[in-house]
């Protein structure tokens, strides 16, 4: 079988060659189209972050610094020397208990000697009150009869004197003596009638004291008795207290903090209760029992805090530790710093007074209300334009970021919930694409 002929093939025209080359250039063209709509969307899920429904608890910030709750500086309520420290640094104390003791020498000499006043005193009122004894009343009666006794002596002495002055008065007359021997018997007559009256006063005396004795001791007499051991008392009593002020005691449970003074060092009285290190000078040691948080919260916000409101404390020696708490105070008063409004908040400890430390810098959170389901995206997403406007980076249908508005509400650690512009599910950018400009973010008042 023969091969069919065929004629000779002759050179193409370049027209032609044109047409074919244009045909070739399309095809391709509009291979490489189609191609380029087939390809898919770059992938932007490691970019973004979905917008999540989360229960959240709003939590007020603020610093605060572990103080103790209760705290005073110990002085003396008189200066003298510390002959004996009875504590360290460091140290739990019980209330009463003896922290330090102040030289007392002078002090105790003069408590024994009015303890010796008052039992005496003591002694004379009990004799008063008492009447007087058998004993007693036997030796008034002989010193009355020995009065008695006196008397009628004095009485026989004075007789006789009498009757030799009326003799010799008739021999004078008669002049049988002289008028000088007359004036001898005139005299121990008139010294025979003075001792008969002294004789008499004595034994009104002696009478007198019989019945006082056997009435025993008057009102009057017992109400002065009274008086002086009162006064005794008094006295004994002032001075009792200067020595027991030489004992300083713990008034409350603690742990002492500081220390200022040394045995033997001299001290002068100052405020008991001040708790001021400008009081330090005149003090003994520091004081102090439990712990509590006193922290500073601005006026805008102050409105949510409320007494009894749980509390998160957290420092940065405990970083992976929360120790809870509660608000116990809220200062009535303002105080302004810095131009800055704030009020101070006492908090106290559930936990962690084992681990803070005086003087140690903590943060709070103030947990308040609760919002249940609310949206929320990390805080980081969020930007703001030029003109303080908030919001997000949203991906367009070509997966390029553009700005949208939102309205956020409470912010809640590095998360913020939205209130308008955005809905569950929906991703946002974490951040700006590298190399594109956001109009109206980053080239401000193009929109």
């Amino acid at each position: 079988m023969q091969l069919p002929k065929f004629g000779k093939i002759k050179k193409p025209s370049l027209w032609l060659l044109g047409l074919l080359a244009t045909g070739l250039l399309g095809i391709g063209a509009t291979t490489y189209l189609a191609l380029q709509d087939a390809t898919p969307k770059s992938d932007i899920t490691e970019e973004t972050v979905a917008v999540v429904s989360k229960d959240l608890v709003v939590r007020i910030r603020a610093n605060g610094v572990v103080q103790a709750a209760r705290k005073i500086n110990l002085s003396p309520k008189a200066e003298g020397r510390i002959v004996q420290l009875y504590v360290e640094e460091g140290d739990p104390v019980k209330q009463g208990e003896l922290v330090a003791r102040m030289d007392s020498q002078r002090l105790q000499a003069q408590v024994n000697q009015y303890r010796g006043t008052l039992a005496k005193a003591q002694a004379e009122l009990a004799q008063k009150r008492a009447g007087s004894r058998p004993e007693e009343i036997a030796e008034a009666k002989a010193r009355v009869a020995t009065a008695e006794a006196n008397v009628a002596e004095a009485v026989a002495k004075l007789n006789r004197a009498q009757e030799e002055l009326k003799r010799n008065q008739f021999l004078v007359e008669q002049g049988a003596i002289s008028r000088d021997k007359f004036g001898e018997f005139l005299s121990k007559e008139r010294e025979a009638r003075a001792s008969l009256q002294a004789a008499k006063t004595r034994l009104t005396e002696q009478q007198q004291s019989l019945n006082r004795v056997r009435n025993g001791s008057r009102p009057e007499e017992i109400a002065q008795a009274e008086a002086s051991v009162k006064e005794a008392i008094a006295q004994l009593q002032y001075y009792e207290t200067q020595l027991e002020d030489t004992r300083i005691q713990a008034p409350f449970s603690g742990t002492i903090t500081r220390l200022f003074v040394q045995s033997g060092d001299f001290v002068t009285p100052t405020t008991a209760a001040s708790s001021s290190d400008g009081a330090t000078s005149a003090s003994i040691a520091e004081l102090s029992s439990g712990l509590e948080i006193e922290a500073k919260v601005p006026e805008a916000t102050i409105n949510q805090i409320k007494p009894q409101q749980r509390v998160e404390v957290s420092a940065d020696a405990y970083p992976d530790e929360v120790f809870p708490g509660r608000v116990r105070l809220i200062a009535p008063r303002a105080v302004k710093e810095n131009n800055i409004t704030s009020f101070r908040i006492k908090v106290d400890l559930e936990t962690g007074q084992d681990k803070l430390r005086l003087g140690m810098n903590v943060k709070l959170a103030f947990l308040g209300n609760q919002i249940p389901k609310a949206l929320v995206v990390p805080l980081a997403t969020i930007v703001t334009r030029p003109d303080g406007q908030t919001g997000v980076l949203v991906p367009d249908k070509d997966n390029q970021a553009q700005f949208r508005p939102v309205t956020v509400g409470a912010t809640v650690g590095d998360l913020i919930q939205i209130l308008q512009g955005v809905s569950l599910g929906e991703r946002i950018f974490i951040s700006p694409p590298e190399g594109q400009k956001i109009k109206g973010v980053d080239t401000p008042g193009v929109f």
